[in-house]
């Protein structure tokens, strides 16, 4: 093992077994950073014990708890209300004429890291820390699109996919459809399934050697004023800012 102190070498621990991305076991994380496997263990019952780690149901595997999910959104949103990631945002936001925001995946839900709203005054105002669903939300379908089948699967057999509007998609077969369609295509739409007469696009936002999808940006206007249709045209400016958000988030 390397010289770090105790504290950082839990914290690298840590860092490497979260960005495995599926729950892990005891012999996945020694295999993941090559330590003893009494320290690897000794290590993990400490996160555990933090409520920075949680267990599988059986016990076997690991998960990030939803205490390190709240603290992982107080990084993020301490860091892009100002600088470079909200200036990106600031500039897309100009180039599309509509609300825009960078969002993540918070257990099941979505939340808002950061948000510039548009000038007009018919807007949805919503908040950086504003937690929206993942099934009827442009991102969250995004994030479950990208996510790997096993996890996906046990989030929409469990989740409560509530019919917010007419056209909310809330059955796990026709969200499968879609997230297909979303995978296939590089980007996802909300097409007025969380409010009514309000649509958004969303493409990923990913650095470097990231597997899966975690962070996405996304435009969101009323369809009185921006048609679907509409929306889509922005698409390319969407990824191309997300490409220069993604390098500062690497």
């Amino acid at each position: 093992m390397d010289k770090l102190a105790p504290t950082l070498r839990v914290l690298e621990l840590l860092d490497q077994v979260c960005a495995t991305v599926e729950p892990f076991s005891l012999m996945d994380a020694v295999r993941t950073t090559g330590w003893p496997k009494p320290s690897v263990h000794r290590m993990l019952a400490q996160l555990e014990a933090g409520g920075l780690l949680a267990r599988e149901p059986g016990g076997r595997f690991f998960t990030p708890s939803a205490r390190l999910a709240r603290l992982a959104e107080n990084v993020l949103l301490a860091n892009t209300r100002h600088g470079v990631r909200h200036a990106v945002l600031r500039q897309l936001a100009s180039d599309v004429g509509e609300s825009c925001n960078l969002t993540a995946l918070s257990g099941a839900d979505v939340v808002y890291l950061d948000r510039v709203e548009s000038a007009f005054p018919l807007r949805m105002e919503l908040k950086a820390g504003t937690h929206v669903p993942l099934h009827c939300s442009a991102s969250g379908k995004l994030f479950l699109a990208f996510m790997p089948v096993r996890e996906r699967r046990a989030l929409l057999q469990a989740l409560p996919l509530e019919r917010h509007t007419a056209t909310t998609l809330t059955t796990p077969a026709a969200l499968e459809s879609e997230l297909a369609q979303i995978a296939r295509q590089g980007y996802a739409v909300d097409a007025g399934e969380y409010v009514e007469g309000l649509v958004c696009a969303a493409v990923p936002v990913q650095p470097a050697g990231q597997r899966g999808v975690r962070t996405a940006l996304a435009l969101q206007a009323p369809s009185a004023r921006m048609p679907l249709a509409k929306a889509l045209e922005h698409v390319p400016r969407l990824h191309a800012a997300a490409t220069a958000m993604a390098r500062t988030l690497a």
